[in-house]
């Protein structure tokens, strides 16, 4: 069974930089689509980021397109989020998560279609 784990999450300015990391266990990333999520309290979990690791197909947000970056490392099993020019909007808990996917599936970045998530990791930006 795959299991998540986020980090690298914590506070930093406006304009500054993080890097989230996820580590996978239990089973590979490979063959899966790998995301992004974030959610702030009372607020619904918002997609941010998706890889499909069978091509490498990417998809972002409107809000972080051209700030984000989502990348893997399948020999690791690792998924990252490269978050550039942050924004005070951009603070939430940002959680990483796996869906089963085919090899032609466009990423998407639609919720019911994660069935693994991580615990989550804190992110806060301050203006």
């Amino acid at each position: 069974q795959l299991q998540l784990i986020e980090s690298g999450g914590g506070s930093v300015q406006a304009g500054g930089s993080l890097r989230l990391s996820c580590a996978a266990s239990g089973s590979s990333i490979s063959g899966r689509c790998m995301a992004w999520f974030r959610q702030v309290p009372g607020n619904e979990r918002e997609g941010v980021a998706t890889v499909n690791t069978w091509n490498g197909w990417t998809y972002y947000s409107d809000s972080v397109k051209g700030r984000f970056t989502i990348s893997r490392e399948d020999v690791k099993n690792m998924v990252y989020l490269q978050m550039n020019t942050l924004r005070s909007d951009d603070t939430a808990m940002y959680y990483c998560a796996a869906a089963t996917c085919g090899r032609n599936n466009s990423p998407s970045l639609s919720r019911p279609m994660y069935g693994i998530w991580g615990q989550g990791t804190q992110v806060t930006v301050s203006s």
